[in-house]
């Protein structure tokens, strides 16, 4: 039984179907690599005024005035007042919010955003922003510019940005750049699963349990993201 061939919906799902029967392809492979080529250029030139700063991951469903969101703005605002920049998903939610901080402190607020299906607009507390096509691409610009991460909760982006984050220094391909899970509370579970589990069974050493950090508090979060940052401030280098 025939049936009428589909068009991807995203860029990411056309290079990844696109040798599937039922999907319709849109490009050439030189035709992929030209696109992806100019995404990466694109976001080389874009993050190129950015100095040091630190990564805000977490939900993009937050709504403003829940705990979560508001602790994010607290920190994000605690962040530029040390003089970094804050990068985030540049989606809702707790992204938003660390932006939205960046902004009451008149730091500098970077979002680095996705096209997707169903979500996300680029909230409006943005200095330097930029969509992106795929994700693989956004990824790297997270981890290339980025010289610590504070996590706070969220679904599976969050999850699969924060784990991304720690195989990358677990496995030397990048530098051990902090990365602070915010909120005991809804990270503890995790946390010892992994204990037992992954380092308890040998599946990763017990060193790997200290690639991250726990905190509750906003000014521990903060120096934990802090810590290790080149002492010049954005702006000044």
């Amino acid at each position: 039984m025939s049936t009428t061939p589909q068009l991807p919906t995203t860029l990411d799902q056309e290079i990844i179907r696109c040798f599937e029967p039922e999907i319709q392809a849109e490009m050439t492979d030189p035709e992929r690599l030209a696109k992806i080529q100019q995404e990466f250029e694109e976001g080389f030139e874009v993050m190129k005024p950015v100095g040091p700063a630190v990564c805000v991951f977490g939900s993009a469903r937050t709504r403003p005035g829940h705990p979560e969101y508001e602790q994010a703005r607290r920190v994000g605002a605690g962040i530029a007042r040390q003089g970094y920049a804050v990068i985030t998903g540049g989606g809702p939610g707790s992204m938003e919010a660390a932006n939205r901080g960046a902004k009451d402190e008149e730091g500098l607020s970077v979002g680095l955003n996705i096209e997707l299906p169903h979500e996300q607009g680029a909230n409006p507390f943005l200095d330097i922003g930029k969509e992106f096509h795929y994700f693989f691409v956004r990824k790297l610009m997270f981890v290339r510019y980025s010289w610590s991460f504070v996590i706070f909760p969220g679904g599976f982006g969050t999850l699969d940005e924060m784990f991304e984050a720690l195989t990358l220094i677990q496995t030397l391909k990048a530098r051990p750049h902090p990365v602070v899970l915010a909120g005991a509370d809804f990270w503890q579970d995790l946390i010892d699963w992994i204990a037992r589990r992954l380092a308890g069974e040998g599946r990763i050493s017990p060193s790997d349990m200290d690639l991250f950090t726990v905190c509750d508090e906003d000014d521990e979060i903060i120096s934990s993201a802090i810590h290790g940052l080149p002492n010049l401030p954005y702006g000044l280098a």
